[in-house]
Parts: structure tokens; sequence; C-alpha cells
């Protein structure tokens, strides 16, 4: 006998099955709801063989074709499965800048004795944003205008204060209208935020120094020598006028005294050598026995030639002195020559 008949996705049995079948029992199959039979028309009859098989049969059913959909206005549909047969499903999508308006997948499915879509075709709308919301001490462009299309943008702005310090606009300056009646942030905010002066001990401010600290305000420090720094070295006044990170500490760096203990120049005696001492005459030169090094030379060469600049000068200036000296000697005795002549001829002779 033959088992249980085969089973095929798009056809069914006829019939109500039974537990067995004799060799020469004939089954029969008809498509399935939602299916249709293949053109040309392929067996739907198998038979229980002698050696207890059933004859070879295959799928001789399709799907029927729900209706043909065209693509929305601005927009496109696409088949994920390349057909529009039953089971089969369609995907909508809207050009840059519009919406969808309905379900974005529709699903052929079965309608009473045929198949057809499961939901009507959406439509493909412009987006459109209301007005963003309007801020306390400030405005943004372009608010003349009732409706904004699809990547319009505005800019907030903060009005002048009338105090002495101030507005800050904390939040994004710039929105974009990306959806329905959606805008890409939330408005900002315009108020005074002001941080107090970031002093801190032993430490120093090398960049964003000024007399006051208004929002975003960005202070980099440095500690003094000798210290060191305890936190984040930049620091931001934030929309709640505090510092963030807090600020930073400089502490003092701990010296750390050595361990060693010193060595006494009298305690350390230099141990006899093992070696053999080393012969000039083995071909190896002791070091008595080795050239001085050329720095040592030049040096001697230096010393030589200043003694004898100098020596030579010594001569010139006590030869200098000598003659000035004879000089002002035979000047004297001139002198006293000619006067003693001068008294010798005024004296009458007796």
């Amino acid at each position: 006998a033959c088992g249980e008949p085969p089973r095929f996705a798009t056809m069914q049995l006829r019939d109500v099955p039974k537990p067995s079948y004799s060799p020469g029992d004939s089954i029969h199959y008809e498509c399935r709801p939602g299916y249709q039979p293949k053109r040309p028309s392929l067996p739907t009859s198998a038979v229980c063989q002698d050696d207890n098989t059933w004859s070879p049969l295959e799928e001789a059913c399709t799907g029927k074709q729900c209706p043909n959909l065209g693509d929305p206005l601005n927009g496109q549909v696409q088949y994920p499965n390349g057909s529009i047969r039953f089971g089969s499903q369609a995907h909508y999508v809207c050009n840059v800048g519009y919406f969808l308006i309905g379900p974005s997948i529709l699903y052929c499915d079965i309608s009473e004795n045929s198949v057809n879509w499961s939901d009507n075709p959406p439509m493909c709308e412009k987006i459109l944003c209301k007005p963003p919301e309007k801020i306390l001490n400030g405005k943004y462009t372009n608010s003349h205008k009732d409706i904004f299309e699809y990547s319009e943008v505005v800019t907030y702005s903060c009005d002048a204060s009338n105090g002495t310090d101030q507005y800050s606009l904390v939040g994004e300056s710039k929105l974009v209208c990306i959806g329905n009646d959606k805008w890409s942030s939330d408005p900002p905010q315009c108020k005074v935020v002001k941080c107090a002066y970031p002093y801190i001990e032993n430490g120093m401010i090398v960049s964003g120094l000024g007399s006051k600290f208004y929002y975003n305000a960005t202070i980099v420090y440095r500690c003094m020598e000798g210290f060191k720094l305890n936190g984040s070295n930049k620091i931001v006044c934030s929309a709640n006028s505090t510092w963030e990170p807090e600020k930073p500490t400089c502490i003092k760096e701990s010296t750390t005294p050595s361990t060693q203990t010193p060595i006494s120049s009298a305690s350390v005696s230099t141990p006899p050598s093992s070696q053999p001492p080393i012969s000039s005459v083995s071909g190896h030169p002791s070091p008595s026995d080795e050239p001085p090094p050329k720095d040592a030379e030049s040096l001697g060469a230096g010393i030589i030639v200043a003694i004898v600049i100098g020596a030579l000068f010594g001569v010139g200036v006590v030869c200098s002195i000598c003659f000035c000296f004879y000089k002002k000697k035979k000047g004297k005795e001139g002198i006293a020559t000619y006067s003693a002549y001068q008294d010798k001829a005024t004296t009458p002779a007796e």
C-alpha cells in the first residue's frame, strides 16, 4: 500500500485523504485559494504504483495576480518579491520633502474568489511646518510666516539686555523643518548666564582670562612651579552659571628624601688589582707611556705662546721706563752745566 499522499504548496486534495492506498488507486488535486492552474496546464493526479510509491507529480498551480499599482504622485511603489502575485507585498516611499498618508505596505491577499490588495494605495503630501515657538528675550527669522516648507531654516537670536550683563543663547540657534509639523530640535533660551571668577590658589589662567565669564566661556589653567594640577586643566561656564567640570586645585609637589646611605670617601678602599701589571715591553703601552690627548697638547702650546707674549710685553715696558728716566736725567745735567757757566761769567776777576 502507498502511504500518505504528497503535499504541495499551491495544491490540495479534492477528497478526504484515506489511511492507506492500494496499488492502482489515484488521487486528484486542485489549486488552493489564491492560486490558479499554470499555462500550459500540468497533471494534477497521481497513482499508487506497484512498488507502493506515488507517481511523480509537480506543482501545477501559480499565484493569482493582484491589480497593477502605479507610482503615487511625488512617490514610488516597490515590490520586494519582484511580482504582484498572491502573497507579494508593495512598499511605498515618498520623495524628499513629502510624507506618506496611509499604509506604507500593501499585501496581495485573498478577496472572495480572487485576490486583491489589502488596502487602498497611500498618498504623498508636501511636508509643512507650523511656526516654531517664540522665546522670551529673543526672536527668530521669518517670524511673519504662517507656514514653513520642508528643510526651511529659522535662526534664533537674543535681544539686547537692559542690565549690565548680556543674554546668552542656550541651545540650538538654528532649527530645521524636518517633518510634518516637526522641527529639528526644541527652541533655545535667552537668559543671563554668568560664572564666578575662576581663581585657584597657587595657579594661573593661561587662556580665557577676562573681566566677565558668560555662557561657554572656557578657561585653561597651569600651576605655579613646585605644584601639580589635580583635576582638569580646562573648565567651561555651563548653562546653570557653574563651571564644569569643577575647578582643579594645585597641590604642592612632595620631595622624596633619598634612602641611600651616603658613601664616605674615608671608608672607601680600592682593592688591589688581581691583574698582573702590563709592561710596555710586551707591546701594550702602560698608562705612563700613552701619548697625551690632543686637547692637552693644544692647551700646552697656547700657554707657551701666552708666556712668550707676556715676557716680550714686560721687556718693552721696562725699556720704555728706562728710556724716559735717561732723558730726564740728561735734561737735568744740561741745566746744571748752563747755570754754572752763567755764574762763572758774571763773577769779576780778582
